[in-house]
C-alpha cells in the first residue's frame, strides 16, 4: 500500500470519527450508488462517494461538510458620495 492511500484512509477515519454522538436526519443514495449523502441534525453533511483515479481505478472519498455560517438577511447599507458638477 502506498503512502497516498494511507493518508486518504486517515483523512476518512478522521471525518467519520467526528460523527460520534451525532444524530442522522436524512440519508440519500444516488441512483447509480456512487454517492451516499448523510445529513445530520446539526446541519453537517457527510458525503461518501466512489471516484475514479487517473487510471480508472475506483477509490473511496469521504467529506464532512460543515453547515454554512448563518447569513444575515438584513438590509445592505451602501454609502455613496455626490460628486461636484
Amino acid at each position: 500500500m502506498s503512502i497516498a492511500p494511507v493518508q486518504e484512509l486517515r483523512r476518512i477515519a478522521e471525518a467519520v470519527g467526528q460523527l460520534h454522538g451525532c444524530t442522522v436526519e436524512d440519508v440519500e443514495v444516488r441512483s447509480d450508488c456512487r454517492l451516499l449523502r448523510v445529513t445530520l441534525t446539526e446541519g453537517r453533511i457527510l458525503l461518501v462517494s466512489v471516484m475514479l483515479d487517473e487510471v480508472g481505478k475506483p477509490r473511496l472519498d469521504v467529506d464532512l461538510l460543515r453547515a454554512p455560517e448563518e447569513v444575515s438577511h438584513g438590509q445592505l447599507e451602501v454609502p455613496f458620495e455626490v460628486l461636484p458638477e
